[in-house]
């Protein structure tokens, strides 16, 4: 049986938007797990810790055969391929793999939070997530991701990734 997953991909260090591009190519790579759409790019600020580098960000809906824990060790193994040491929150980073969304499921534990607790307040992420799933109802605020992305005030610079 296959579940489908949402994943929040960001990067701000070295290359950030070859990061993503890798990244993408990567969770696509692995035996289990079949990218079945990607946003945009996105050029974001930092949230947070605002003395770093702006952010590229983006997110893929996949299809996977893994549990939710099996996904996100999956992604943890992809992040230590890019050298990603997770020292400080909100911090710089090479490569940030997020599981947003598995099915609609709503777990607590010490692992693994889903949906993601923070997503709702974030429009680097609601942003890119609107652009593939904007109809997808969050499983605890009973919305759509696109509903979500409209109602959040505008105070974080968004805008889609621009290549030189």
């Amino acid at each position: 049986m296959t579940h489908r997953a949402l994943i929040g991909v960001g990067s701000n260090l070295g290359l950030p938007a070859e990061n993503c591009e890798k990244a993408f190519s990567l969770i696509d790579q692995s035996a289990s797990i079949k990218v079945t759409a990607r946003s945009s790019l996105y050029h974001a600020e930092p949230v947070g810790k605002t003395d770093q580098p702006w952010f590229v960000n983006a997110a893929v809906e996949v299809q996977t055969s893994l549990t939710p824990e099996e996904l996100l060790q999956t992604l943890l193994d992809i992040e230590r391929q890019f050298g990603r040491i997770r020292e400080e929150k909100w911090g710089a980073r090479v490569i940030d793999l997020d599981i947003l969304d598995y099915d609609g499921k709503v777990i607590d534990s010490d692992f693994l939070t889903l949906p993601h607790p923070e997503m709702v307040h974030r429009r680097f992420v609601l942003e890119p997530l609107s652009e593939i799933a904007g109809s997808t109802i969050h499983p605890l605020e009973n919305k759509t991701i696109l509903d979500l992305l409209n109602n959040l005030p505008n105070k974080q610079v968004v805008k889609k990734f621009q290549t030189s």
